[in-house]
């Protein structure tokens, strides 16, 4: 029987890593829930022991029932009944698994039914769902859109929305429109208060909304009449109950079959204001995607393992040339190198959730008591850090989820072009994850302040006194060389001024960065755990060597007079 959890130990190494005992800690709050719920934990041990058991359900779960129902869900797909979604037989009986299961509203507070878990944990269930089935891991893991109702909303509405969010109910956040994609200053889905009903009333379309018949979502609608831009849109939480929103149509894709992709119409829609008006863009939306950027990043990481999975068995089983062609080296190349990018991007992947979970708890704890000047840098520092790593998360691993899908389906050469295989899902459901939730051009653009500030750098150097094995100490010497030919090249844009030169090195730059910073990852991870990582570690520092040479030699080459040539009208 399959178990997506216990058969990769790498993710019970990522979840026994040391800052777990600060994030505990500070989730926990001393512990202070085990009077009133018999199910909270007595200590830091205990609460491990529970997210094991929860991860090995989540395992068993995507590694049985959601992997038997993903090729029926690829194929049949949700159906647009009336003005309605119905979900794929396989997706309900998906959702009634987990329901049963006990696994939503995992990180809220257990006063409202959640399990008050850390992003962490949670996150490693996000991958072990989307290693099955990508479109089914969309509807499942939107319910992390509660974080953001919990961290702005009020009271009141924490009392109606969350409770019903714990017992299995679905989300979805309505932010595209068809003119308003990447720029979502665009929205123009109209919101106006309607004083005798004492509500507000929503009009207008809505395209490409994941999910866009769920039973609660959080809206992003034009609340200021005669405004253009950002400053001018609120978040409205809209209840299905209600009425007002048909689905138009679902999108035909070219992958995630089971995830109902909508247009919705708004039809004088009864919503109500989450949060203040004017801060829907400008605050609540950047929290909400950023929470969704890193669940992509874990949906990609998923996906590559699922890959890297499919690819080795097809290796080691398909005869060519008298020998299974995992023995041919150009063959053994691919696999080794998809791991190694599967284990650093994983390896940044919940080193990102853990300053997540640091920095939330501690603005968790600051609505209930004024934090003590420690805990206030505390949370500054551990802020800045999972914001500088969220686009690199993101962005990296939808990449290599990319090419992970791609290299798999190479391996099975004609069979992977097939039908027969699952390969081609994994190969067609990667392709969205470095599009949606905004493309990899955009991490790019979120993380470039990171490199210009130096914070990246200074990631590197700190990383570069951490001890490691006698065995990777070389690697430890090359990580710190390529951090020198990072840092020449982000000097030398610096001192261009030019903003077009800047942008146009840009994504060269921040890939550099994430590059050398997964390499400490995981010779960190290799220190701890050679037998798991030390391959992986060896693999991609080759990769980053590359990687780095090549887009150094683009920058430091690159002259202002060259941009002419970057010019396509």
């Amino acid at each position: 029987m399959a178990n997506h959890y216990t058969d990769h130990p790498e993710l019970r190494f990522e979840l026994n890593h040391p800052l777990m005992k600060r994030i505990v800690d500070l989730k926990e709050r001393d512990y202070r829930d085990k009077d009133d719920y018999d199910y909270a934990p007595l200590d830091f041990d205990d609460a491990m022991d529970n997210y094991e058991r929860v991860l090995d359900i989540a395992g068993e779960l995507a590694g049985t029932t959601i992997a038997d129902n993903a090729e029926g869900v690829d194929l049949e797909g949700p159906h647009h009944v009336g003005d309605r979604v119905n979900y794929a037989s396989g997706t309900q009986q998906n959702l009634d698994a987990m329901v049963k299961a006990g696994l939503n509203g995992m990180t809220m507070p257990r006063k409202y039914g959640g399990l008050n878990f850390p992003i962490t944990p949670y996150t490693m269930c996000a991958e072990l769902v989307a290693a099955s089935d990508a479109g089914f891991g969309n509807i499942w893991s939107l319910q992390d859109c509660i974080e953001t109702l919990y961290e702005f909303g009020d009271e009141d509405q924490h009392s109606r929305f969350i409770p019903r969010i714990c017992a299995g109910e679905t989300m979805s956040m309505d932010l595209t429109e068809p003119d308003a994609g990447s720029d979502l200053q665009r929205v123009m889905l109209k919101a106006t208060y309607d004083e005798e009903n004492d509500c507000w009333r929503l009009n207008g379309v809505k395209r490409f909304i994941t999910n866009g018949d769920a039973d609660l979502h959080l809206v992003l609608a034009r609340s200021e009449e005669g405004t253009t831009d950002g400053r001018g849109l609120s978040m409205f939480i809209y209840d299905k109950r209600e009425g007002g929103v048909n689905v138009r149509r679902i999108e035909n894709k070219l992958g995630i079959h089971g995830s109902p992709t909508c247009e919705l119409v708004y039809k004088n829609a009864k919503a109500e204001l989450c949060g203040s008006r004017k801060l829907g863009l400008i605050k609540y939306v950047m929290a909400l995607m950023n929470g969704a950027r890193l669940g992509i990043a874990a949906q990609s990481v998923g996906i590559s393992q699922a890959a890297y999975n499919e690819g080795l068995a097809y290796a080691r089983d398909r005869q060519q040339f008298g020998k299974p062609i995992i023995q041919m080296p150009a063959v053994a190349d691919m696999l080794a190198t998809m791991k190694a990018k599967l284990d650093a991007g994983r390896a940044l992947l919940y080193q990102c959730a853990r300053y997540v979970d640091i920095y939330k708890a501690l603005d968790d704890i600051a609505r209930e008591r004024k934090l003590t000047p420690e805990e206030r840098q505390e949370q500054k520092k551990y802020a800045k850090l999972a914001d500088s790593l969220t686009p690199l998360a993101k962005g990296m691993n939808s990449e290599y989820c990319n090419q992970n899908t791609y290299d798999s389906l190479q391996i099975h050469g004609g069979s992977g072009f097939m039908l027969d295989y699952p390969i081609q899902r994994y190969y067609r459901d990667a392709r969205i994850t470095s599009i949606y939730e905004g493309t990899t051009q955009l991490q790019v653009v979120a993380a470039i302040r990171y490199v210009t500030n130096g914070t990246y750098l200074a990631q590197m150097r700190e990383m570069e006194a951490n001890a490691v094995s006698e065995a990777l100490k070389p690697l430890q010497a090359q990580a710190k060389a390529l951090a020198d030919r990072y840092e020449e090249a982000v000097e030398k844009v610096k001192a261009t001024e030019d903003a077009t030169f800047h942008d146009l090195c840009a994504r060269h730059l921040v890939e550099m960065a994430a590059d050398v910073i997964m390499l400490h990852l995981l010779l960190y991870n290799a220190t701890a755990d050679a037998a798991l990582f030390e391959t992986s570690a060896k693999v991609y520092a080759r990769h980053a060597a590359m990687e780095v040479a090549k887009h150094h030699a683009f920058v430091m080459g690159l002259q202002p007079a060259d941009l002419a040539d970057y010019v396509v009208e």
